[in-house]
């Protein structure tokens, strides 16, 4: 028999998004599963609509398709184990596929999860730092609260261990169901053992028989330079305990970094408002800058003004993560003088009688006398 196009089985559209891939084989699944379904071909239909999505849920082998047809899979398990019309399906989880579509055990042949490995769940905390903490990196310690394995039991939460006499290890109970669809068998988590398939004679008081139990635990946590607020610190494994064998969960630490009294932090990059008086604005001079790393001397350029700018490579931040360092720029603030001496004002009121040549003022001035 001639196959199907597998976009016409599933009836969607070449464009199809991987949602609508999913949402269509969901539906499609369902109406003609055999557990649920009795016609004649529902079996055959069911096993073209696996297929169907076994390719097209692929990026890989849906990009094979669209460019060969079936002819992309002729001859790769034709009559394998698994195999339907030539495509090969021993490599093809669908005991995953219905764990995800299904919710695993909900009527339609899927496994239980209760005796599968998990991995525990991530935990987030918020550590605040100072300016220099995060900027130059530092060791803090902290104290936490976190699902841990129980130590009295071993993480099983008994003692005595046999396999569950119920589910006989499976951790799931069968059962038939009447719809008005017909009747179907049902799979359901073991009430006896909870989904582990294992049953202990003795329970654990010190974790009531869960096998997990909180606890308070200090870190110690190396904080790299170059951190700043809104960064994580990711700790593999330092989360709450997995069950089943599962690995932990994971440990993230998000930074507050405080502002700092001078330094003004944009990226890697530093920024320092340096006052000037208005004698080294005017005639230049050398001033002395302090940096993350140490004093260094700037040149000041005759005639500067508010808000020039001065770029000191390599002195910003130096950021472990990105292997970067930034820059700093120092932005000059000239400072008038708010209190002056008789000495001092008569210096400046002779100055005021000569001639500066200011090209800006002289403007200005000749814009006034064309106003009158």
């Amino acid at each position: 028999m001639e196959k199907r196009d597998y976009y016409e089985v599933l009836g969607i559209e070449k464009s199809a998004s991987q949602d609508e891939i999913k949402s269509a084989f969901r539906k499609l699944a369902k109406k003609y599963h055999p557990d649920v379904n009795k016609e004649a071909d529902a079996e055959a239909k069911f096993k073209e609509i696996q297929e169907a999505y076994a390719v097209l849920s692929d990026e890989e082998k849906r990009k094979q398709y669209d460019q060969f047809g079936h002819a992309a899979f002729q001859g790769g398990g034709a009559g394998g184990a698994g195999g339907f019309g030539g495509f090969d399906f021993s490599g093809f989880d669908y005991e995953d596929i219905f764990d995800n579509i299904f919710g695993g055990f909900g009527g339609f042949g899927g496994r239980s999860k209760g005796n599968r490995p998990m991995k525990g769940n991530d935990s987030l905390i918020r550590m605040k730092l100072s300016f220099e903490e995060a900027v130059y990196g530092t060791k803090k310690e902290i104290d936490i609260d976190i699902i841990d394995e129980c130590e009295e039991c071993d993480g099983k939460g008994g003692f005595n261990e046999s396999t569950c006499d119920k589910c006989h290890g499976s951790g799931t109970i069968t059962s038939e169901q009447r719809t008005i669809f017909g009747s179907f068998l049902s799979k359901t988590t073991c009430p006896n053992c909870g989904g582990s398939g294992k049953t202990y004679k003795k329970k654990c008081t010190h974790c009531n028989g869960n096998g997990r139990i909180k606890v308070k635990k200090t870190l110690e946590v190396k904080v790299p330079a170059g951190v700043d607020t809104g960064n994580r610190l990711r700790l593999s494994g330092k989360g709450s305990a997995g069950s089943n064998g599962g690995p932990n969960g994971d440990l993230y630490i998000e930074f507050t970094v405080s502002e700092h009294n001078f330094y003004i932090r944009e990226g890697d990059d530093i920024y320092l408002e340096t006052p000037i008086t208005m004698v080294d604005a005017i005639l230049g001079g050398k001033k002395e800058i302090p940096t993350l790393y140490g004093n260094v001397v700037l040149t000041i350029p005759e005639g500067s003004e508010s808000g020039d700018k001065h770029r000191i490579k390599g002195k910003g931040v130096h950021n472990e993560s990105s292997r970067r360092k930034g820059d700093m720029y120092i932005v000059l603030k000239v400072i008038t003088p708010k209190k002056l001496t008789k000495e001092q004002k008569k210096i400046i009121e002779e100055l005021r009688k000569t001639d500066l040549n200011d090209h800006e003022i002289k403007k200005f001035d000749r814009f006034v006398e064309n106003n009158e």
